[in-house]
């Protein structure tokens, strides 16, 4: 997922989006367990979506916070 397509979603959309990668990682970790993983490149990609999703809902959080304090 690009960053541009991350800024369009809503924050209830990007903590649905954390919660389906980190289900996606799961299943990766344990297809390379278990021998059948077949693009071992593919859990570094999950990674690093999970941490644009993360990295977009908490500037959302540190930007609302502003707002209030001004």
């Amino acid at each position: 997922m690009k960053a541009t397509d991350i800024k369009d979603l809503q924050d209830s959309e990007l903590v649905e989006k954390i919660k389906e990668s980190r289900a996606e990682l799961f299943n990766l970790r344990f297809q390379l367990a278990t021998g059948q993983l077949s693009n071992p490149q593919r859990i570094n990609a999950v990674k690093k979506n999970i941490a644009r999703l993360h990295t977009e809902l908490r500037t959302r959080e540190i930007d609302a916070a502003r707002s209030q304090a001004s």
